[in-house]
């Protein structure tokens, strides 16, 4: 029931950056504290690529957030 969570490398978050013209504080936030962000071993300042299914958008929709403390 839980989409894939991904954490980015700091090239892939840079490109990432680069890509959209953004500043990462820009991205939506999940904390630290969230159990799936703890499983794979996010820390405040990554990155983490969320992959969900969708039925509009094709196969998978991506969703970017940006780890917090918390």
């Amino acid at each position: 029931m839980v989409p894939k969570h991904m954490l980015l490398t700091e090239g892939e978050k840079k490109e990432l950056l680069l890509k959209y013209n953004i500043q990462a504080e820009w991205l939506p936030l999940v904390k630290a504290s969230d159990p799936v962000v703890r499983a794979i071993g996010g820390k405040p300042g990554d990155v983490v690529k969320i992959l969900r299914k969708s039925a509009t958008a094709g196969e998978f929709a991506v969703f970017y957030r940006l780890v917090i403390k918390g």
